[in-house]
């Protein structure tokens, strides 16, 4: 059976699309499948962190990464669904026809959002392009403030822009950026509480929908 594709896209920057990305790649992981990471963002964030991790754990058949142009981002995702169960596509903050092929090849594409209603606007682009090319969006909120009005508000609106929107919201925690710099999930550093709470309830509302 052919892996599947997961885009991650998000017009503004600063949405946290590559914490997400490997987050959920690592979880897929732990739980014996295997994920291989494309990233098409020139800025490499994503690189860098699995360069962090084989210098940590050695090399792992499991996981995989290579990088892509945006336009090439399509061939390569097919290329890799064909060896690993999933593939994970990290895209530059940006939205324009190049996007396109990596959200027409997704079996999902995740949308995170940083509860401000500016990072909502941006949003609209990126549901919008994904409408056309019909790919399926899951909106994430992410980098949460508990209990915060905002992010009510936030959740309320993506759903006004027919958006499907994540039960699980990500909060905005140091565990994410400190392994992030080091090569690691959340899950891996955080054996109990909060974050991998967060990631593993993600990852089973994800594997519900795409399988």
């Amino acid at each position: 059976m052919a892996g599947r594709i997961i885009t991650v896209a998000q017009q503004k920057g600063g949405s946290g699309k590559t914490t997400l990305a490997v987050n959920l790649a690592v979880a897929l992981h732990g739980r014996g499948h295997s994920v291989a990471l494309v990233d098409t963002d020139p800025q490499g964030s994503m690189g860098r962190w699995f360069i962090e991790r084989m210098q940590a754990q050695g090399e792992d058949e499991a996981m995989d990464f290579s990088t892509s142009s945006a336009w090439g981002a399509s061939y390569e995702s097919e290329k890799l669904k064909k060896r690993f169960d999933y593939v994970i596509v990290d895209t530059p903050p940006k939205i324009d026809s190049d996007l396109r092929p990596a959200l027409r090849v997704a079996d999902l594409v995740l949308v995170p959002v940083a509860t401000s209603h500016v990072d909502l606007w941006a949003t609209e682009g990126v549901l919008d392009l994904a409408r056309r090319e019909k790919a399926p969006v899951l909106v994430v909120l992410n980098r949460v403030r508990p209990n915060t009005r905002l992010s009510v508000e936030v959740a309320e609106k993506a759903v006004e822009l027919g958006a499907t929107v994540a039960n699980t919201q990500i909060a905005n925690r140091v565990v994410y950026a400190e392994t992030l710099g080091v090569g690691l999930g959340a899950i891996e550093r955080a054996r109990t509480g909060p974050a991998r709470d967060e990631v593993t309830a993600l990852t089973d509302e994800v594997l519900s929908i795409i399988g």
